[in-house]
């Protein structure tokens, strides 16, 4: 299969982290993302309620009860420092068991640089929720389960060693059930409005892409240099 991990005289080569079937697709998609995210921003920048879609859909989704306010409060969890935390110690623990040290990176990386440019997106939007102290827009929890979902699919892509139509199915089905799941739960409880889960969902699928472009090329880069 095209991710097996070989090893050749004595040294390990590792599968990139993006097969080569999905580059192109997955720019395409990146690019698109990006696109999403900018016009969300732009046209919530500076709002301090939610628009005649977030309203829509907020109230169907807020406040429910039980049980789904505890899966809703579960599920935020996996957003919160010690919920992401987990989930990223059992995929790195994974990805070096299988001796894939490229894939681990692209896990730590890929989360936090999603994360991380939701931070930075936050401030530039101004769109608050339940007080001018909490920027909403894009959402960071979203972004991080979406980014999550989306690297464990890629990876699972290429040691499966799935063809263009399969692994991109494969890769936006996952991070789009992870970010829909995440979303519900941010708006469930209220912390979001729908419109600031879908600019973490976009955040994700364009940042990802190009963080797994830049791991790949750095890891044969150095690849080539001890060789």
């Amino acid at each position: 299969m095209g991710g097996t991990v070989t090893v050749t005289d004595g040294r390990t080569v590792e599968p990139p982290v993006v097969p080569a079937a999905l580059r192109g697709r997955l720019a395409a998609v990146a690019a698109l993302a990006a696109l999403v995210v900018l016009v969300l921003g732009m046209r919530y920048a500076g709002d301090a309620g939610p628009g005649r879609t977030d309203a829509r859909i907020g109230e169907a989704a807020y406040g429910v009860g039980a049980p789904w306010w505890h899966i809703a409060s579960a599920t935020d969890f996996l957003g919160d420092p010690a919920g992401a935390l987990l989930l990223l110690v059992t995929g790195v623990t994974g990805c070096l068991l299988l001796r894939w040290q490229r894939a681990a990176v692209l896990l730590v990386a890929g989360s936090g640089a999603a994360v991380g440019v939701t931070k930075l997106l936050k401030p530039l939007a101004a769109r608050t929720i339940n007080g001018d102290d909490n920027l909403a827009f894009p959402s960071g929890h979203t972004a991080f389960l979406t980014a999550f979902a989306l690297t464990v699919a890629l990876l699972a892509t290429g040691r499966l060693g799935l063809g263009p139509a399969a692994g991109t199915a494969l890769v936006l089905g996952a991070a789009s059930a992870a970010g829909a799941a995440m979303g519900w739960a941010q708006v469930a409880t209220g912390a979001h409005y729908p419109t600031d889960t879908v600019g973490g969902w976009g955040t994700a699928l364009a940042v990802v892409p190009v963080v797994a472009w830049a791991v790949d090329r750095t890891a044969d880069a150095l690849r080539h240099r001890t060789g």
